[in-house]
């Protein structure tokens, strides 16, 4: 039986996302990024292209790695500037019926308990089509902001993240039992009192003691999203994500993962097939090779060479600017991404900085697939059957241009295949279209421990001493 391909597509509330250089493009849209008029019609032509959803990546602060600064981020527009991710929710879920909506959001730069009222909302606005892509993000500039004065060690963060979904767990699944909201008016009663807890939360890095401030949203805890390839990333990933999001670059490297991240989810008690992974790609998709070839070449015709380091130095943690273009990229110990760093220093192939601004320049660290509709399909079928990966996450050269090419030319060719659905799964909720399951986390999920919250608080109490759990009396 032939496997089913997903896609998403990714993008992010700015101009220059992954292809520095190519909003000069003539006929790229980036630029209009901060009008609803380019997200709602972006989201049509996905709808109509049955992606999974959208996916929006988001940054707080700025690449200034490259050269010790930020002047070619802001000439060449590389994720500066930056506008907020989640207020596309609603226009997006307003212009589509089934598109699910992956909003990024770190848990480096906002306090759980205000960043839950925030998720809540969206979710109860978009009938429950929003995702959370959790992220504990890599940029100094970010933590320096807002006075941290510095990012915390990339292991120490995901220490703090895994804190930080726990309160969010407690408060979307515990605080507010089923049933708790009654609306009865002819009693008075809006919600039952007895049925709203208080979540008691008292951590390392987080005190959290009262209720969540909205009624449960039709998914509850969102749907999960991570996009860490490191150790640490994986092991928290296979504890919490449903989708996954990674930018292996071969096909080797992309196995690894993905039977690595399902191994750690069934050693967590989870279903490992319920686990989806999705693979960054960039698609350059036209009517024959030659015309795809092309229009490739027009596009890296526009990439620019300071843009794309701006953000392979912000990524690494190394500044590339202080080296000529043939010299050879090195390891350095840095506080960033580390997969990124282990790729360019510890694979199969060494890197000069010209090559590497040269990778970088269009689809960002993820591999470019150039050809007809039945030359991608092609490919895109043997690295599913090859690694196990179970779909893509799209990057644009040109917006809404490749989005459209895939849409009008790939899908066609795969569903054709019968490698591609033509129409989305039964289910009014992003889960639910997913996984063909209820709108909530399964109970094999580690949030799922605190539905009982009351129960929980007790155990709690019990394991650090403040109380005995009560011993039930036979009979």
């Amino acid at each position: 039986m032939t496997r089913q391909i997903r896609f998403n597509a990714f993008d992010m509330n700015c101009v220059a996302h992954q292809s520095p250089g190519l909003w000069a493009h003539p006929r790229d849209r980036s630029w209009q990024y901060k009008d609803i008029e380019y997200w709602t019609e972006l989201a049509a032509t996905l709808e109509r292209g049955i992606f999974d959803g959208i996916f929006i990546a988001d940054v707080i602060g700025y690449y200034d790695v490259y050269k010790g600064g930020n002047y070619h981020a802001i000439q060449q527009a590389a994720q500066i500037p930056v506008n907020d991710p989640l207020q596309l929710a609603v226009p997006i879920s307003m212009a589509t019926k089934h598109l699910g909506i992956g909003i990024t959001a770190s848990t480096s730069f906002e306090h759980p308990y205000t960043f839950a009222r925030r998720l809540s909302t969206a979710d109860h606005l978009t009938k429950g089509r929003v995702g959370w892509n959790i992220v504990t993000s890599y940029l100094e500039s970010g933590a320096k902001n807002i006075g941290q004065g510095g990012l915390r060690r990339h292991d120490n963060r995901y220490e703090v993240a895994e804190e930080y979904v726990e309160v969010l767990y407690k408060l979307f699944e515990g605080s507010w039992e089923e049933g708790a909201v009654v609306r009865d008016r002819e009693r008075g009663i809006f919600a039952h009192p007895e049925k709203v807890h208080e979540i008691g939360h008292k951590g390392k890095y987080f005190d959290v003691p009262g209720y969540h401030l909205c009624e449960p949203s039709p998914q509850r805890t969102p749907v999960l999203y991570q996009a860490g390839a490191s150790g640490p990333g994986k092991s928290f990933a296979a504890r919490n994500a449903e989708c996954v999001f990674v930018g292996a670059q071969s096909k080797r490297l992309l196995k690894a993962y993905v039977h690595d991240v399902r191994a750690k989810a069934a050693a967590s008690g989870r279903d490992p097939r319920k686990l989806y992974v999705y693979n960054l790609v960039t698609l350059i998709v036209d009517e024959t090779d030659a015309k795809a070839k092309a229009k490739f070449e027009e596009y890296q015709s526009y990439a620019s060479y300071d843009g794309a380091l701006v953000f392979m130095s912000g990524w690494s943690g190394i500044d590339f600017g202080r080296f000529a273009p043939d010299d050879v990229v090195k390891k350095e110990e840095t506080n960033a991404v580390h997969s990124l760093v282990e790729h360019l220093t510890g694979g199969d192939r060494t890197w000069t900085i010209k090559e590497l601004a040269s990778w970088g320049g269009i689809g960002g660290v993820g591999p470019v697939f150039v050809g007809s509709a039945a030359r991608v399909a092609d490919i895109l079928q043997e690295w599913v059957e090859e690694t196990d990966v179970d779909g893509f996450n799209l990057a644009y050269a040109v917006t809404h241009e490749t989005f459209e090419d895939v849409v009008d030319c790939l899908v066609p060719e795969l569903q054709r295949r019968g490698a591609y659905p033509k129409t989305y799964a039964a289910g009014r909720t992003l889960r639910e279209k997913l996984f063909g399951a209820g709108p909530y986390l399964p109970a094999s999920h580690p949030a799922a421990q605190y539905r009982d919250i009351e129960a929980f608080k007790r155990k709690d109490r019990a394991r650090s001493g403040a109380e005995p759990e009560p011993v039930l009396a036979p009979g």
